[in-house]
């Protein structure tokens, strides 16, 4: 697992305070840049723990851990286990975390903060039990439907296709073109452009300040929805009608004031290329900066340490907010399922809950108890449930992932605890402000898709590649099963498609990259597409690399893009891309 490169600005949980809703943003400062693997949110101060969970997990470490094994052999060598706790034992050391800004570092409860939802014209909502006011601040209101979720942003009518066990077709002639390619908007610094998607109409992009839709071949700009500040986060999950949700600042930074907080909650159709409704949220008299947005059936779940909320996705209803003592809901993993990453507890001693919740009521159906020490986690899927986590900063490489959890979703009950070490297996998940940020990984077939790290090929002395391996969700073994990536290739999980695996081939230094699909069964590799291997597409292909950037394939089609816009550089005279699409012509 790789570090990261240096990052745009990240976006601060604002503080509370007293007084009417206000529009005008908070003025604390920033932290230091940390975008990819943002600083730890300002903490909510400690208090005693209380929980009121369903029954309480036995602790998945009261056995030494299990090894990963597999019919090959380990090209990296056996590597210890952790020292995870047992009964009785300390738990691990955590990431160092820092006092909240204007408070002591310790003594006060994590309870959920008053959280007012504004509106631009009128309060049109209270709910009772938490304390909390809801509005809308603009948009329509639509009638609520029953849609389904689909995850990573593919269509939900692929047209079928050759390959045993998914919908991609194999084309007549894998050969790939440019399809057209999305230039760089011109910022005076580096500016967040989270967010792309795809639908059966529309290639969506984050742009500064705004999110563009393109048509999926001609590259011609459909629509555009101009936002007063750049968007902060992004769901990769859509409704199967193509809407979406994102969260972005009520302004544009300065140099005075670097950044405005991400207040504003949006729902986007991106087939219509329309704003559905706007939401803010206030603790006191300050805007609540969310760190993180998802999408789950009909419902847009939001989570910070100041506070959760659901909405409904058509209407802007507010649905549930989380109503727990001692406790505040990091955040939520979208898609099939919502599943909240809740943390509870004191400060110097936090639990974390994984539970999954009904999204439309907010009622928890399971949870399952971390132990104790494991500070955060990521969502890698909602379904089946798998949490990433880096326990006791163990994972040594900034990847956010030391060990995988796989955790039954009616029960609650732990299946498998799978020690995934930095140094063997590559994937990466931001877990301290972005719960279901996690790439490189993918869920099907019961099993988990993992990357490793690169190593020395078997060509020339520079020749450098890699291999997806699985891991069985139930016993928490490796299933025996190998994809190589070639002589030159790093090959990245992408998505599943049916019972195959997707996955992308980083190209060497005189080819193009490909797109494959990967039976779930033989682990056979069928190719659907390859990139020119001209030096000026494979430069501005490479320039897409897998660990920060989006990418997304669908009916021979694949673009990539970036997650931030570069100030440009006087040093250099190459105009760089924000987005470049390729597509067979078989």
């Amino acid at each position: 697992m790789t570090q990261p490169p240096p990052p745009p600005p990240n976006q601060p949980p604002q503080p509370g305070g007293f007084g009417p809703p206000q529009d005008q943003p908070p003025q604390q400062p920033p932290p230091p840049p940390g975008y990819g693997y943002p600083q730890a949110p300002p903490p909510p101060p400690p208090q005693q723990p209380g929980y009121g969970y369903p029954g309480q997990q036995p602790n998945p470490y009261a056995q030494p851990p299990q090894q990963p094994y597999g019919q090959q052999p380990n090209p990296y060598g056996q590597q210890p286990g952790y020292g995870y706790p047992g009964p009785g034992q300390p738990g691990q050391p955590t990431m160092p975390l820092h006092p909240q800004p204007g408070g002591p570092g310790g003594g006060r409860k994590f309870g959920a903060s008053a959280v007012i939802i504004t509106a631009a014209v009128v309060v049109i909502a209270l709910i009772v039990g938490g304390g909390i006011w809801y509005s809308s601040s603009s948009g329509k209101d639509d009638k609520a439907d029953d849609k389904k979720t689909t995850a990573d942003s593919t269509p939900s009518d692929s047209k079928g296709g050759t390959t045993s066990g998914g919908k991609e077709k194999v084309p007549a002639d894998t050969a790939s073109k440019v399809l057209f390619q999305v230039p760089m908007p011109k910022v005076g610094d580096t500016m967040v452009t989270s967010g792309s998607w795809l639908t059966d109409k529309v290639y969506a992009k984050s742009g500064a300040a705004e999110v563009d839709g393109y048509d999926r071949d001609s590259g011609a700009k459909l629509w555009t929805i101009k936002l007063p500040g750049p968007v902060c986060q992004a769901t990769r999950n859509t409704t199967t009608d193509g809407r979406t949700a994102i969260i972005y600042e009520p302004a544009m930074p300065t140099k005075a004031k670097p950044s405005n907080g991400c207040s504003q909650i949006a729902a986007i159709d991106l087939n219509a290329g329309t704003k559905l409704w706007t939401k803010t949220a206030n603790s006191g008299d300050q805007p609540i900066s969310f760190e993180n947005v998802t999408v789950s059936a009909n419902t847009v779940a939001v989570g910070s340490t100041d506070g959760g909320a659901a909405f409904d996705i058509a209407t802007g209803k507010i649905l549930w907010s989380p109503k727990v003592a001692d406790c505040y809901d990091a955040g939520y993993g979208g898609g099939a399922k919502l599943v909240a990453v809740r943390r509870c507890g004191t400060y110097d001693s936090p639990t974390l809950h994984i539970q999954t919740i009904d999204p439309v009521s907010g009622k928890v159906l399971s949870d399952y108890k971390m132990a104790q020490g494991i500070e955060y986690a990521s969502v890698v899927s909602t379904d089946p449930l798998v949490v990433a986590a880096d326990v006791g900063d163990s994972a040594g490489d900034g990847s956010g992932i030391s060990d995988f959890f796989s955790i039954d979703n009616k029960t609650g009950a732990l299946r498998a605890h799978i020690p995934a070490p930095g140094k063997q297996y590559a994937g990466r998940c931001d877990g301290i402000t972005r719960v279901e940020y996690c790439t490189e990984l993918a869920v099907g077939n019961d099993r988990l898709y993992v990357p490793t790290e690169e190593h020395d090929g078997s060509g020339d002395s520079y020749s450098r590649t890699n291999e997806i391996v699985a891991f069985d969700l139930a016993t928490g073994k490796q299933t025996g099963q190998r994809a190589d990536a070639g002589d030159g290739y790093t090959i990245t999980p992408l998505r599943m498609d049916g019972s195959n695996l997707l996955a992308y081939k980083s190209p060497p230094y005189d080819k193009g990259g490909q797109i494959v699909s990967i039976d779930g069964n033989s682990f056979k590799e069928t190719k659907l597409l390859e990139n020119p291997s001209t030096e000026t597409v494979r430069d501005t292909e490479t320039s897409f690399l897998p660990d920060y950037a989006e990418i997304l394939y669908a009916e021979g089609h694949l673009y990539m893009s970036g997650v931030y816009a570069d100030k440009p550089s006087s040093s250099s005279t190459d105009d760089k891309d924000l987005a470049i699409a390729f597509g067979t012509t078989g």
